[in-house]
């Protein structure tokens, strides 16, 4: 008789442990419930189980070291969504009849063991949302290897867990009956193999948020059964190969947020079952192909954030199921078809930031399903047309900076609009915020009346005060220039109000926010131009948030490089302070060398600490007045969209008087970064620079923080990298740099032993001893012409 033992009541408390004692147990179900603590060791002496469920609970602890060593029947085994610790050991192997495996969403950490290989009948094996890593040194993900012995296997499942490593060329070589391969998030940092094309049978392939590279292999075609493939927030590069037009079955194509370029290939209408389609955040160009906007079928559409032209087809009306469709942050051209009224289903459209012209067409009344309607920072003109009241279902609008005239609706959805959906505009009127439509255009009129006459009246007299301004200016310039030549000229950047940085930050909102810092926070805002700024808000009950200010500008009012974030305005009155800086869409320095979804190779890093070298260099010696920055560290190197360093953050900086080459100062910067006679005795010089350089520049090659918690007063960064040069460099090189290429790794670990010693000749301990900035310079460009010569061919 076979005895079933399956509760789904809400149950809470402990597993009892007579469940063990069940001696013809087979089926254990006690899903979702909420169990807590351990699991009883009698259930993994059930001889007789074949399946045990024990998913969605709160049980916890570590699972035994004999798991599968008793149980030779069973067939599924279900763990997922508890809270167990703890590794997975080879003896789960030992349960040799196990087809289903789920250990998903716990907190197992360890390797993945190779064992699992011997699961010959495995068919399902779902890891995901853990903390499984790879220990093995070459980094390449060598579980997936064992795996090929699973002739069975159909899904694998490993999502968002920290593996950073290697896919294995021979991935290929997993089950032929292989459907879902899921690895998103999981820090995978190589190309995709081309044996991706043998596992035919593949249905869903899913390398979502990873630091993938290369190009896309054209090996793809034969994965005929493919319906969805999701490659989104890597950094694959290339064209988008046309081989994907001989996936038919393709209902999801997820390619956003990489470096792809070139054009859509013009095969992919024949693709008619696509549903969702994602390029957005790409590099393409030129148009989308013709044929595309036959694509009756398709439900969500993101195309953003690249670099497509021309004009929007009418055939866009033909998609008459979709509904999202985001096109803005492109360079379309001309008018918004009347066809797009056709979009019935339609519920977010997204346009904005475009070249778009002429009126928002009236036909828009038909697209009652809408909640989201972005058209701002466009050539749009004419008037809001009446007729979209009735989109009662309306909930976002926002047509700003366009040039659309007359009176704003009033009624269904645009009762509850602000002025913030209407921004800069060249003669918008009739809402409660705006002067009423007829006295604005009269007034407008006469005032342009009364303009005329005032200088047609006084031309000649205004022209002989120019003249005599002009020569007195003149005058005082002969008189003053000789003793004051050799000052820094004053700042040329324009004020920027309050009220226009509140707006363009949506009220200095949380949405906004880019990072906060030791004064103030930064927001990210749009100017009318199109223009993304970042506008760094100081916060002035901060004690020396007011000195912090001024500084920045004393610094910044002479600065002009490269590799300098670049003031565009600023803001100043007695309660507000704010600096409009550069945007760097690719943030700082830091965010890439710590974080698991991003990844820096060799030459990308030595690039950047060329970029900070120059920049420093510049500050040094670019005038006559040095400057010293005094807080060198990654979070203050911000990378701009092509990844070029900038040297940012001058809230502490120091200007060397004449003939000056040390200044003392109260102000400490960060720990671990400042030399040891600033954070010692307050005393600054261009040569602490040099040194914040040399611990940010070991830190860049060795992934390790002068902060990190294996460093103590006997063992710091420096003398970590000390101790190991030469012979043992390879502890501290961050292994994620070095990818087993024949013969190319010994080269690439003498480039970084070059870059380390470099790094402790800027960071003896006496100042006088270090290697200033132009020598730092010098050396990194020389240890990049002979890595380009020996590895970049």
């Amino acid at each position: 008789m076979t005895h079933f033992f399956s509760y789904q009541f809400d149950l809470s408390g402990i597993i009892p442990v007579e469940v063990g004692n069940l001696s013809k147990l087979e089926l254990l179900n006690l899903m979702s419930n909420r169990l807590r603590g351990p699991i009883p060791l009698k259930l993994f002496n059930s001889t007789t189980a074949r399946v045990i469920s024990l998913t969605e609970n709160d049980l916890s602890g570590e699972l035994p070291s004999t798991i599968g060593a008793f149980l030779p029947n069973l067939e599924e085994l279900y763990l997922g969504g508890n809270e167990f610790t703890g590794t997975i050991l080879t003896s789960i192997s030992n349960a040799s009849r196990l087809r289903m495996l789920d250990l998903s969403g716990s907190h197992f950490t360890g390797a993945i063991p190779h064992s699992l290989g011997n699961l010959r009948l495995l068919e399902y094996l779902g890891i995901w949302q853990n903390n499984f890593s790879e220990d093995s040194l070459s980094k390449e993900l060598s579980f997936i290897i064992s795996l090929s012995n699973c002739k069975h296997l159909t899904w694998l499942w490993v999502d968002e867990n920290p593996l950073n490593g290697f896919l294995p060329k021979t991935i290929g070589n997993l089950s032929s009956s292989l459907e879902s391969l899921y690895a998103a998030r999981c820090g995978i940092i190589s190309e995709i193999p081309s044996s991706i094309g043998n596992l035919s049978n593949l249905i869903g392939l899913d390398f979502a948020i990873n630091s993938l590279t290369g190009v896309i292999p054209t090996t793809i075609k034969w994965l005929l059964k493919l319906q969805m493939i999701d490659l989104t927030d890597n950094q694959i590069q290339g064209a988008i190969p046309s081989e994907l037009c001989y996936l038919l079955n393709l209902e999801g194509f997820h390619l956003a947020k990489n470096k792809l370029s070139g054009v859509v290939p013009s095969c992919i209408g024949n693709v008619t079952m696509l549903r969702y389609v994602y390029l957005n955040i790409n590099n393409l160009r030129s148009i989308m192909p013709a044929n595309f906007w036959n694509l009756r079928d398709i439900l969500e559409l993101d195309m953003s954030g690249n670099y497509l032209t021309g004009s929007l087809p009418a055939e866009i009306g033909n998609l008459k199921s979709l509904v999202y469709l985001n096109l803005s942050n492109n360079q379309y051209l001309g008018g918004i078809p009347s066809t797009i009224g056709a979009l019935q289903d339609l519920q977010e459209l997204s346009l904005e930031h475009n070249k778009l012209q002429e009126l928002i067409p009236d036909s828009m009344k038909n697209m009652l399903q809408l909640r989201h309607l972005d058209l701002s920072f466009n050539n749009l003109e004419g008037e809001i047309p009446n007729s979209l009241q009735v989109l009662s279902d309306l909930q976002y609008l926002n047509v700003s900076y366009n040039r659309l005239r007359g009176p704003i609706p009033h009624g269904g959805p645009f009762a509850n609009f602000t002025n913030l959906s209407f921004l800069s505009n060249e003669a918008l009127c009739g809402a409660p915020w705006l002067q009423p439509c007829t006295s604005t255009f009269e007034h407008e009129s006469r005032s342009k009346r009364i303009v005329m006459i005032v200088l047609l009246a006084s031309g000649s007299v205004i022209l002989a005060l120019l003249i005599s301004i002009f020569l007195m200016r003149l005058s005082l310039r002969k008189k003053t220039l000789a003793p004051t030549q050799n000052l820094l000229p004053m700042a040329t950047f324009e004020r920027a109000s309050f009220h226009e940085l509140r707006q363009i930050t949506n009220g200095f909102s949380e949405g906004n926010l880019l990072g906060s810092g030791s004064f103030g926070s930064v927001y990210k805002g749009i100017h009318e131009n199109g223009m993304v700024w970042a506008i760094k808000v100081f916060n002035l009950q901060l004690e020396g948030a007011f000195k912090s200010f001024d500084r920045e500008c004393e610094a910044l009012r002479c600065l002009r490089h490269r590799n300098l974030t670049r003031v565009i305005s600023a803001c100043s009155s007695p309660d507000f302070k704010a600096l409009v800086l550069e945007y760097m869409p690719n943030g700082c320095l830091e965010k890439w060398l710590h974080s698991n979804h991003h990844f820096l190779n060799i030459k990308q890093r030595l690039d950047i600490m060329i970029d900070v070298a120059c920049g420093l260099e510049y500050l040094h010696y670019g005038y006559s007045t040095p400057i010293v920055h005094c807080d060198l560290k990654p979070s203050n190197i911000l990378l701009d969209q092509d990844m070029v360093g900038h040297v940012c953050d001058f809230g502490i900086a120091k200007l060397l008087g004449d003939g000056e080459s040390v200044v003392q100062t109260k102000t400490l910067a960060t720990f671990g970064y400042i030399a040891p006679e600033y954070g010692l005795e307050g005393l600054v010089s261009t040569s602490s620079d040099a040194y914040s350089f040399g611990i940010t520049m070991m830190e860049t090659f060795t992934k390790r923080k002068p902060k990190d918690k294996m460093f103590t007063e006997e063992l710091s960064l420096r003398r970590w990298v000390q101790d190991c040069l030469p012979d043992s460099i390879i502890q501290v090189i961050d292994v994620d740099l070095l990818h087993h290429e024949g013969g190319l790794v010994q080269r690439k670990i003498e480039c970084i032993s070059s870059i380390l010693q470099l790094g402790l000749s800027c960071t003896t301990y006496a100042p006088e001893e270090r290697i200033n900035m132009k020598e730092i310079l010098r050396a990194l460009q020389k240890i990049k012409l002979q890595f380009i010569t020996d590895i970049a061919p």
